[in-house]
Protein backbone atom coordinates (compact mmCIF):
# COMPACT_ATOMS: atom_id res chain seq x y z
CA UNK A 1 0.00 0.00 0.00
CA UNK A 2 1.52 3.29 -1.17
CA UNK A 3 1.46 6.59 1.14
CA UNK A 4 -0.64 9.60 -0.84
CA UNK A 5 3.02 11.09 -0.92
CA UNK A 6 4.20 8.25 -2.85
CA UNK A 7 1.14 8.21 -5.10
CA UNK A 8 1.17 11.76 -5.92
CA UNK A 9 4.91 11.92 -6.48
CA UNK A 10 4.50 8.45 -9.28
CA UNK A 11 1.82 10.65 -10.53
CA UNK A 12 3.48 14.02 -11.29
CA UNK A 13 6.67 12.16 -12.43
CA UNK A 14 7.63 13.35 -15.54
CA UNK A 15 4.62 15.53 -16.21
CA UNK A 16 5.46 18.97 -17.74
CA UNK A 17 3.54 22.04 -18.85
CA UNK A 18 1.82 21.28 -22.32
CA UNK A 19 4.42 23.00 -25.56
CA UNK A 20 3.55 26.45 -25.71
CA UNK A 21 0.92 27.81 -28.36
CA UNK A 22 0.24 31.01 -29.75
CA UNK A 23 -2.95 32.07 -28.84
CA UNK A 24 -5.30 35.39 -29.67
CA UNK A 25 -5.78 37.64 -26.37
CA UNK A 26 -9.81 36.28 -26.61
CA UNK A 27 -8.86 32.91 -25.89
CA UNK A 28 -5.60 33.56 -23.72
CA UNK A 29 -8.23 34.41 -20.29
CA UNK A 30 -6.95 31.72 -17.53
CA UNK A 31 -3.93 30.66 -19.44
CA UNK A 32 -0.54 30.73 -18.18
CA UNK A 33 2.17 32.89 -20.16
CA UNK A 34 4.91 30.43 -21.57
CA UNK A 35 7.30 33.50 -22.04
CA UNK A 36 7.68 37.05 -21.15
CA UNK A 37 6.05 39.90 -22.56
CA UNK A 38 7.92 43.17 -23.65
CA UNK A 39 6.17 45.88 -24.25
CA UNK A 40 6.77 46.82 -27.74
CA UNK A 41 5.57 50.35 -27.41
CA UNK A 42 5.73 52.51 -24.60
CA UNK A 43 2.32 52.95 -22.73
CA UNK A 44 0.72 55.76 -23.70
CA UNK A 45 2.72 55.75 -26.89
CA UNK A 46 2.49 59.94 -26.84
CA UNK A 47 1.69 62.51 -24.66
CA UNK A 48 -2.33 62.65 -24.25
CA UNK A 49 -4.82 64.81 -22.57
CA UNK A 50 -5.82 63.54 -19.68
CA UNK A 51 -9.26 65.11 -19.78
CA UNK A 52 -11.51 67.42 -22.14
CA UNK A 53 -10.60 70.81 -22.41
CA UNK A 54 -8.07 73.42 -23.92
CA UNK A 55 -4.21 72.93 -24.77
CA UNK A 56 -2.39 75.82 -23.46
CA UNK A 57 1.01 77.64 -23.06
CA UNK A 58 1.23 77.66 -19.31
CA UNK A 59 3.07 81.26 -19.55
CA UNK A 60 -0.05 82.38 -21.26
CA UNK A 61 -1.88 82.36 -18.12
CA UNK A 62 0.07 83.80 -15.26
CA UNK A 63 -2.43 86.36 -14.69
CA UNK A 64 -5.90 84.59 -14.98
CA UNK A 65 -8.49 85.35 -12.61
CA UNK A 66 -12.03 85.40 -12.16
CA UNK A 67 -11.61 89.14 -12.39
CA UNK A 68 -9.48 89.46 -15.26
CA UNK A 69 -9.58 85.96 -17.58
CA UNK A 70 -7.19 85.15 -20.17
CA UNK A 71 -8.68 85.75 -23.52
CA UNK A 72 -7.38 83.43 -26.06
CA UNK A 73 -8.21 82.49 -30.03
CA UNK A 74 -8.87 78.85 -30.53
CA UNK A 75 -7.53 77.48 -33.49
CA UNK A 76 -8.30 74.00 -33.74
CA UNK A 77 -10.81 71.33 -32.19
CA UNK A 78 -8.61 67.73 -31.54
CA UNK A 79 -11.41 64.77 -30.56
CA UNK A 80 -9.72 61.49 -29.20
CA UNK A 81 -8.28 59.52 -32.22
CA UNK A 82 -7.57 62.44 -33.89
CA UNK A 83 -3.94 64.66 -33.99
CA UNK A 84 -3.97 68.77 -34.34
CA UNK A 85 -3.68 70.10 -37.62
CA UNK A 86 -1.55 73.00 -36.54
CA UNK A 87 1.19 73.73 -33.62
CA UNK A 88 0.02 75.74 -30.72
CA UNK A 89 1.78 78.53 -30.98
CA UNK A 90 1.99 81.41 -27.58
CA UNK A 91 -1.34 83.41 -27.17
CA UNK A 92 -3.57 80.71 -28.79
CA UNK A 93 -5.68 77.57 -27.45
CA UNK A 94 -6.54 74.39 -29.11
CA UNK A 95 -10.12 72.49 -27.78
CA UNK A 96 -8.85 68.71 -26.69
CA UNK A 97 -10.53 65.75 -25.94
CA UNK A 98 -9.54 63.24 -23.45
CA UNK A 99 -7.15 60.44 -24.87
CA UNK A 100 -6.23 63.09 -27.55
CA UNK A 101 -2.44 63.19 -28.53
CA UNK A 102 -1.52 66.59 -26.66
CA UNK A 103 -0.71 69.04 -29.86
CA UNK A 104 3.20 70.09 -30.84
CA UNK A 105 4.05 73.14 -28.71
CA UNK A 106 1.02 72.37 -26.01
CA UNK A 107 2.09 72.17 -22.11
CA UNK A 108 -1.10 71.91 -20.13
CA UNK A 109 -4.78 71.47 -20.62
CA UNK A 110 -7.15 73.42 -18.76
CA UNK A 111 -10.36 71.51 -17.92
CA UNK A 112 -13.61 73.26 -19.16
CA UNK A 113 -14.44 73.95 -15.61
CA UNK A 114 -11.92 76.83 -15.75
CA UNK A 115 -13.18 78.33 -18.61
CA UNK A 116 -16.59 79.36 -20.59
CA UNK A 117 -16.21 76.63 -22.35
CA UNK A 118 -16.16 79.32 -25.55
CA UNK A 119 -15.80 78.91 -29.33
CA UNK A 120 -14.39 80.86 -31.63
CA UNK A 121 -12.17 82.06 -28.14
CA UNK A 122 -12.65 80.87 -24.51
CA UNK A 123 -12.22 82.86 -21.43
CA UNK A 124 -10.00 80.82 -18.73
CA UNK A 125 -10.12 82.44 -15.08
CA UNK A 126 -7.06 80.76 -13.46
CA UNK A 127 -2.95 80.13 -14.22
CA UNK A 128 -1.89 76.58 -14.94
CA UNK A 129 1.27 74.37 -14.00
CA UNK A 130 3.37 72.52 -16.58
CA UNK A 131 2.27 69.45 -17.52
CA UNK A 132 -1.02 69.88 -15.76
CA UNK A 133 -3.58 67.06 -17.16
CA UNK A 134 -1.49 65.30 -19.15
CA UNK A 135 -0.17 61.94 -19.44
CA UNK A 136 3.13 61.49 -20.29
CA UNK A 137 4.85 59.21 -23.02
CA UNK A 138 5.83 56.10 -21.22
CA UNK A 139 4.70 57.42 -17.94
CA UNK A 140 2.53 53.91 -17.28
CA UNK A 141 4.87 51.38 -18.76
CA UNK A 142 7.97 52.65 -20.39
CA UNK A 143 9.11 50.87 -23.94
CA UNK A 144 10.80 47.16 -23.94
CA UNK A 145 9.62 46.59 -20.22
CA UNK A 146 8.22 43.65 -19.07
CA UNK A 147 4.91 43.71 -18.57
CA UNK A 148 3.78 39.78 -18.00
CA UNK A 149 6.22 37.38 -16.66
CA UNK A 150 6.43 33.33 -18.27
CA UNK A 151 4.68 31.74 -15.76
CA UNK A 152 1.75 35.09 -14.90
CA UNK A 153 -1.85 33.40 -15.42
CA UNK A 154 -3.85 35.39 -17.50
CA UNK A 155 -6.74 37.92 -16.67
CA UNK A 156 -8.79 40.35 -17.60
CA UNK A 157 -6.23 42.64 -15.90
CA UNK A 158 -3.47 41.27 -17.44
CA UNK A 159 -5.25 40.90 -20.96
CA UNK A 160 -6.27 44.72 -20.97
CA UNK A 161 -2.62 45.76 -20.52
CA UNK A 162 -1.23 43.45 -23.35
CA UNK A 163 -4.14 44.47 -25.57
CA UNK A 164 -3.05 48.02 -24.84
CA UNK A 165 0.82 47.50 -25.70
CA UNK A 166 0.03 46.44 -28.94
CA UNK A 167 -0.54 42.33 -28.65
CA UNK A 168 -3.39 40.41 -30.31
CA UNK A 169 -1.90 37.39 -29.20
CA UNK A 170 0.75 35.19 -26.71
CA UNK A 171 2.71 32.26 -26.12
CA UNK A 172 0.63 30.08 -23.43
CA UNK A 173 0.53 27.18 -21.99
CA UNK A 174 -2.66 25.35 -23.82
CA UNK A 175 -5.34 23.90 -21.48
CA UNK A 176 -5.27 20.56 -21.71
CA UNK A 177 -8.16 17.89 -23.26
CA UNK A 178 -9.45 15.94 -20.35
CA UNK A 179 -11.47 12.97 -21.34
CA UNK A 180 -13.78 12.03 -18.53
CA UNK A 181 -15.40 8.46 -18.46
CA UNK A 182 -17.60 6.69 -16.27
CA UNK A 183 -17.99 2.76 -16.58
CA UNK A 184 -20.49 0.68 -15.27
CA UNK A 185 -23.59 -1.60 -16.09
CA UNK A 186 -25.87 0.44 -13.69
CA UNK A 187 -25.13 4.21 -14.82
CA UNK A 188 -27.78 6.06 -16.71
CA UNK A 189 -27.60 9.56 -18.17
CA UNK A 190 -28.82 11.94 -15.88
CA UNK A 191 -31.62 13.38 -16.44
CA UNK A 192 -33.46 10.60 -17.53
CA UNK A 193 -36.48 7.99 -15.85
CA UNK A 194 -34.67 6.20 -12.38
CA UNK A 195 -35.59 1.80 -12.48
CA UNK A 196 -35.04 -0.12 -9.89
CA UNK A 197 -30.96 -1.05 -9.74
CA UNK A 198 -29.70 2.01 -12.11
CA UNK A 199 -28.35 5.46 -10.98
CA UNK A 200 -27.14 8.76 -12.35
CA UNK A 201 -24.15 9.04 -13.36
CA UNK A 202 -22.75 11.74 -11.00
CA UNK A 203 -19.46 10.47 -11.33
CA UNK A 204 -19.44 11.86 -15.15
CA UNK A 205 -20.21 15.63 -14.78
CA UNK A 206 -18.97 15.95 -11.32
CA UNK A 207 -15.31 14.73 -12.48
CA UNK A 208 -16.00 17.15 -15.89
CA UNK A 209 -16.95 20.45 -13.91
CA UNK A 210 -13.73 19.42 -11.40
CA UNK A 211 -11.58 19.43 -14.89
CA UNK A 212 -13.00 22.98 -15.60
CA UNK A 213 -12.73 24.25 -12.10
CA UNK A 214 -8.93 23.11 -12.25
CA UNK A 215 -8.60 25.30 -15.92
CA UNK A 216 -8.77 22.29 -18.49
CA UNK A 217 -11.18 21.55 -21.36
CA UNK A 218 -13.58 18.70 -20.31
CA UNK A 219 -15.24 16.12 -22.65
CA UNK A 220 -17.61 14.38 -21.07
CA UNK A 221 -18.17 10.36 -22.32
CA UNK A 222 -20.36 8.16 -20.97
CA UNK A 223 -21.51 6.03 -19.14
CA UNK A 224 -20.09 2.89 -20.72
CA UNK A 225 -21.15 -0.69 -19.50
CA UNK A 226 -19.04 -3.27 -18.15
CA UNK A 227 -18.43 -4.57 -21.33
CA UNK A 228 -15.17 -4.71 -23.56
CA UNK A 229 -16.13 -4.02 -26.67
CA UNK A 230 -17.65 -0.76 -25.91
CA UNK A 231 -15.17 0.57 -23.56
CA UNK A 232 -12.43 -0.47 -25.55
CA UNK A 233 -13.48 1.42 -28.95
CA UNK A 234 -14.76 4.47 -26.95
CA UNK A 235 -10.90 4.93 -24.94
CA UNK A 236 -9.32 4.20 -28.62
CA UNK A 237 -11.53 6.95 -30.29
CA UNK A 238 -11.02 9.55 -27.69
CA UNK A 239 -7.23 9.25 -27.46
CA UNK A 240 -7.08 10.69 -30.20
CA UNK A 241 -7.76 14.34 -28.83
CA UNK A 242 -7.10 13.46 -25.11
CA UNK A 243 -4.26 14.87 -23.32
CA UNK A 244 -5.01 13.25 -20.13
CA UNK A 245 -7.94 10.31 -19.47
CA UNK A 246 -10.15 10.00 -16.56
CA UNK A 247 -12.43 7.07 -15.80
CA UNK A 248 -14.34 5.89 -12.55
CA UNK A 249 -15.59 2.49 -12.04
CA UNK A 250 -14.25 -0.60 -11.75
CA UNK A 251 -10.96 -0.05 -9.89
CA UNK A 252 -11.41 -1.78 -6.65
CA UNK A 253 -9.82 -5.31 -6.10
CA UNK A 254 -14.49 -6.54 -6.31
CA UNK A 255 -14.85 -4.95 -9.52
CA UNK A 256 -15.41 -6.53 -12.68
CA UNK A 257 -12.47 -6.50 -14.53
CA UNK A 258 -13.57 -4.86 -17.72
CA UNK A 259 -12.04 -2.24 -17.30
CA UNK A 260 -8.57 -3.61 -16.12
CA UNK A 261 -8.90 -6.19 -19.19
CA UNK A 262 -9.13 -3.25 -21.61
CA UNK A 263 -6.48 -0.81 -20.41
CA UNK A 264 -3.88 -4.01 -20.42
CA UNK A 265 -4.38 -3.81 -24.25
CA UNK A 266 -4.05 -0.19 -25.12
CA UNK A 267 -0.93 0.51 -22.17
CA UNK A 268 0.86 0.19 -19.03
CA UNK A 269 -1.99 0.86 -16.13
CA UNK A 270 -0.64 0.04 -12.94
CA UNK A 271 -3.60 -0.50 -10.08
CA UNK A 272 -2.95 -0.28 -6.64
CA UNK A 273 -3.76 0.67 -3.30
CA UNK A 274 -3.10 4.34 -1.07
CA UNK A 275 -3.33 4.49 2.24
CA UNK A 276 -6.07 7.26 2.23
CA UNK A 277 -10.10 7.55 3.08
CA UNK A 278 -11.69 7.71 0.55
CA UNK A 279 -10.44 6.79 -2.09
CA UNK A 280 -7.81 3.64 -1.57
CA UNK A 281 -8.13 1.81 -4.56
CA UNK A 282 -6.17 3.73 -7.37
CA UNK A 283 -4.87 2.97 -10.77
CA UNK A 284 -2.44 5.48 -12.74
CA UNK A 285 -0.63 4.89 -16.26
CA UNK A 286 -0.22 5.46 -20.02
CA UNK A 287 -2.00 4.18 -23.13
CA UNK A 288 -1.77 4.40 -27.12
CA UNK A 289 1.57 5.74 -29.04
CA UNK A 290 1.60 9.30 -27.35
CA UNK A 291 1.59 7.62 -23.99
CA UNK A 292 -1.33 9.71 -22.95
CA UNK A 293 -1.47 9.23 -19.14
CA UNK A 294 -4.77 8.03 -17.43
CA UNK A 295 -6.25 8.09 -14.21
CA UNK A 296 -8.73 5.05 -13.15
CA UNK A 297 -10.53 6.37 -10.31
CA UNK A 298 -13.12 4.56 -7.76
CA UNK A 299 -16.87 4.77 -8.56
CA UNK A 300 -18.08 5.95 -5.39
CA UNK A 301 -18.89 9.27 -5.81
CA UNK A 302 -16.96 10.99 -2.78
CA UNK A 303 -14.22 8.90 -3.27
CA UNK A 304 -13.82 9.43 -6.61
CA UNK A 305 -14.20 13.48 -6.14
CA UNK A 306 -11.83 13.46 -3.74
CA UNK A 307 -9.25 11.13 -5.51
CA UNK A 308 -9.42 13.76 -8.55
CA UNK A 309 -8.66 16.89 -6.15
CA UNK A 310 -5.75 14.82 -4.36
CA UNK A 311 -4.10 13.55 -7.50
CA UNK A 312 -5.68 14.34 -10.87
CA UNK A 313 -6.05 18.37 -10.26
CA UNK A 314 -2.05 18.66 -9.29
CA UNK A 315 -1.27 17.11 -12.81
CA UNK A 316 -3.97 19.42 -14.38
CA UNK A 317 -2.58 22.05 -12.94
CA UNK A 318 0.83 21.53 -13.47
CA UNK A 319 0.16 20.62 -17.69
CA UNK A 320 -0.86 24.17 -17.55
CA UNK A 321 2.45 25.64 -16.79
CA UNK A 322 1.44 26.54 -12.78
CA UNK A 323 3.72 26.83 -10.40
CA UNK A 324 1.06 26.17 -7.40
CA UNK A 325 -0.40 23.51 -7.87
CA UNK A 326 -1.93 22.28 -5.20
CA UNK A 327 -4.93 23.99 -3.05
CA UNK A 328 -4.23 26.24 0.00
CA UNK A 329 -3.92 24.50 3.36
CA UNK A 330 -4.96 26.74 6.89
CA UNK A 331 -4.70 25.68 10.13
CA UNK A 332 -8.25 25.72 11.53
CA UNK A 333 -9.67 24.55 14.77
CA UNK A 334 -11.90 21.46 14.70
CA UNK A 335 -15.60 21.75 16.35
CA UNK A 336 -16.29 18.43 17.55
CA UNK A 337 -14.66 15.09 17.48
CA UNK A 338 -13.20 13.74 14.07
CA UNK A 339 -12.66 9.57 14.27
CA UNK A 340 -10.31 8.69 11.64
CA UNK A 341 -9.23 4.92 10.67
CA UNK A 342 -6.01 3.73 11.70
CA UNK A 343 -3.13 3.72 9.83
CA UNK A 344 -5.08 5.42 6.28
CA UNK A 345 -5.01 9.66 5.89
CA UNK A 346 -8.23 11.04 5.86
CA UNK A 347 -9.89 13.72 4.00
CA UNK A 348 -12.57 14.42 5.65
CA UNK A 349 -15.58 16.69 4.16
CA UNK A 350 -16.14 19.72 6.30
CA UNK A 351 -17.53 23.58 6.39
CA UNK A 352 -14.62 25.93 7.38
CA UNK A 353 -15.58 29.76 8.41
CA UNK A 354 -14.14 32.25 10.28
CA UNK A 355 -15.38 33.04 14.07
CA UNK A 356 -13.49 35.24 16.01
CA UNK A 357 -10.58 35.75 13.47
CA UNK A 358 -9.82 32.60 13.29
CA UNK A 359 -10.60 29.55 11.18
CA UNK A 360 -12.47 26.93 12.36
CA UNK A 361 -13.54 23.70 10.74
CA UNK A 362 -17.43 21.59 11.10
CA UNK A 363 -17.01 17.88 10.21
CA UNK A 364 -19.89 17.51 7.56
CA UNK A 365 -22.39 15.73 8.79
CA UNK A 366 -22.22 11.47 6.53
CA UNK A 367 -19.12 10.36 6.16
CA UNK A 368 -19.53 7.12 3.78
CA UNK A 369 -17.89 7.45 0.19
CA UNK A 370 -21.81 7.64 -1.18
CA UNK A 371 -22.88 10.45 0.52
CA UNK A 372 -23.16 13.08 -1.84
CA UNK A 373 -25.48 15.73 0.88
CA UNK A 374 -22.39 15.90 2.61
CA UNK A 375 -19.86 17.09 0.19
CA UNK A 376 -22.33 19.72 -1.52
CA UNK A 377 -22.66 21.16 1.63
CA UNK A 378 -18.93 21.04 1.85
CA UNK A 379 -16.45 23.84 0.99
CA UNK A 380 -13.01 22.40 2.81
CA UNK A 381 -11.16 18.76 3.13
CA UNK A 382 -10.04 18.12 6.86
CA UNK A 383 -6.74 16.25 6.67
CA UNK A 384 -6.24 13.65 9.30
CA UNK A 385 -2.79 12.22 9.52
CA UNK A 386 -2.35 8.33 9.00
CA UNK A 387 -1.33 7.77 12.71
CA UNK A 388 -3.82 9.74 14.65
CA UNK A 389 -7.59 7.87 15.27
CA UNK A 390 -9.06 10.60 16.53
CA UNK A 391 -9.10 14.34 16.89
CA UNK A 392 -11.03 15.97 19.65
CA UNK A 393 -12.38 19.18 19.93
CA UNK A 394 -10.15 22.23 19.81
CA UNK A 395 -7.18 20.66 18.16
CA UNK A 396 -5.48 22.32 15.05
CA UNK A 397 -6.03 20.49 12.02
CA UNK A 398 -4.90 20.88 8.37
CA UNK A 399 -7.81 22.18 6.26
CA UNK A 400 -7.55 21.86 2.31
CA UNK A 401 -9.77 24.74 0.77
CA UNK A 402 -12.06 23.89 -1.40
CA UNK A 403 -13.38 27.51 -2.52
CA UNK A 404 -9.86 28.91 -3.37
CA UNK A 405 -7.60 27.90 -6.65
Amino acid sequence: MRTVEEHLQAVLTGVLPLSPLEVTLVDARGCVLAEDVVAPWPLPPFDTASIDGYAVKAADLLAASDGIPAVLPVVDDVPAGYRASVELLPGTAIRIMAGAPMPEGAEAVVPFAWTDSGMPEVRIVRAIALGTNVRSRGADVPLHEVVARAGSILGPREIALLASVGLGSVSVHPQPRVVVLSTGNELVEPGGGLLPGLVPDSNGVTIAAAVQEAGAIAYRVGPIPDDPAPLMSTIEDQLVRADLIVTTGGVSATAYDTVKEVLSRLGTVEFTTVAMQPGMPQGHGVLGPDQTPIFVLPGNPVSAYVSFEIFVRPVIRRMLGHQRIHRPVVRAVLSEALPSPAGKRQFARGVLSIEDGRYVVSPAAGRGSHVLGALANSNALVVVPEGVTEVLPGAAVAVIRLDEV
